[in-house]
């Protein structure tokens, strides 16, 4: 069930929900308002998706050295921290 759920559900939904909105929205004789607050929620949508979206960090190189190392057979100790 987790990988149904995960940080892209709110954005799947938001993404279906505007999708039956437009539909609406285009059937039903639209002024310039509809339009402009369609827009809104595209825009609201987008920038959603550009905060929730996964980057690329400096770490990640590190992670796959460990990742070799684990792999490797020898052991390995794992420190984790939080800055919170």
């Amino acid at each position: 069930m987790s990988f149904i759920i995960n940080q892209y559900s709110f954005i799947a939904i938001a993404v279906g929900f505007a999708l039956v909105a437009g539909f609406i929205l285009l059937t039903n004789k639209p002024k310039w308002k509809d339009y402009l607050a369609f827009g809104v929620i595209i825009v609201g949508l987008f920038a959603a998706w550009s905060i929730i979206h996964p980057r690329q960090t400096p770490l990640m190189d590190d992670a796959k050295k460990v990742q070799a190392m684990i792999g490797a057979g020898t052991p390995v100790l794992l420190e984790f921290q939080s800055p919170y």
